[in-house]
């Protein structure tokens, strides 16, 4: 299986009347979501999904074998609370992935009341609407330290050879305000820009580069706080060997350019 950087969109945003800009603002991320199944070499044996939205001391597992949706949203419309995605979860493969950051050094811990985030069940729900594939959920790390989030990855690449699709769940350009004024164009082209060319470089530069993204331009004007970058931090660990390149980008998001990235 390759390893996937995802946007996941604002809140529900591919379920509801959008009326923050354009109708069809978010139709062509849809798009790319729904198109994932079809770009893989084969349909994954399961998912495991870094989302930007839950952080912990150590990283997190959800272990539980039926998570529930954790609607962690607000003001939106009524109905985009009562949203369904009932992918089974894999307590098998949470114990694989504690197993396999243990070998690596790195401490984890299991979660089995929480449910899955906007982060997992948006993006998952339009990508996979079936909800037939098992899916885990693990967390960030809360210090955010981006070369500890590039070894986490490097720690579960052996996943991929047993099928399981990672995916980091995020947006290339999270910065709310500049996204809210439509002001954030030049910005969001600037990091971009840095973005693709280092995730194409050789695995020592790429996770030197990313290590110290916020040297890039317009890093913290993209990311005032980098929780919603952190996720290629793991997808880039789990590339290994493989470069990465851009399979996506709009710059029609709220006046800014967001992009997905594939490793392999």
């Amino acid at each position: 299986m390759p390893t996937l950087y995802i946007p996941h969109g604002g809140g529900p945003c591919f379920f509801m009347e959008w009326t923050m800009g354009p109708r069809d603002t978010w139709e062509p991320m849809a798009a790319f979501l729904r198109g994932i199944d079809a770009s893989l070499p084969r349909t994954p044996s399961a998912l495991l999904v870094v989302s930007a939205h839950w952080e912990t001391r150590v990283p997190a597992v959800l272990a539980s074998a039926a998570p529930p949706l954790l609607f962690d949203y607000y003001g939106f419309p009524k109905h985009t609370y009562e949203l369904t995605w009932a992918a089974p979860g894999s307590p098998e493969l949470a114990a694989r992935v504690g197993a396999l950051l243990a070998a690596a050094g790195i401490a984890s811990t299991t979660e089995t009341e929480r449910g899955f985030d906007h982060g997992v069940f948006i993006p998952m729900k339009v990508a996979y609407p079936d909800a037939r594939i098992p899916t885990v959920q693990l967390s960030l790390q809360e210090n955010l330290d981006p070369a500890e989030h590039v070894a986490i990855g490097r720690a579960l690449e052996p996943l991929r050879d047993e099928g399981v699709l990672i995916v980091g769940s995020g947006m290339s350009y999270h910065n709310m305000r500049g996204l809210m004024t439509g002001s954030g164009q030049a910005d969001s082209q600037r990091f971009d820009r840095w973005l693709a060319s280092a995730i194409e470089k050789d695995p020592d530069t790429r996770a030197a580069e990313l290590a110290r993204w916020a040297e890039a331009p317009s890093a913290r004007a993209s990311h005032p706080r980098e929780e919603h970058l952190l996720p290629l931090m793991v997808a880039a660990g789990a590339a290994g060997t493989d470069r990465g390149k851009q399979v996506f980008a709009d710059d029609g998001v709220m006046g800014a350019r967001i992009s997905a990235i594939r490793f392999g």
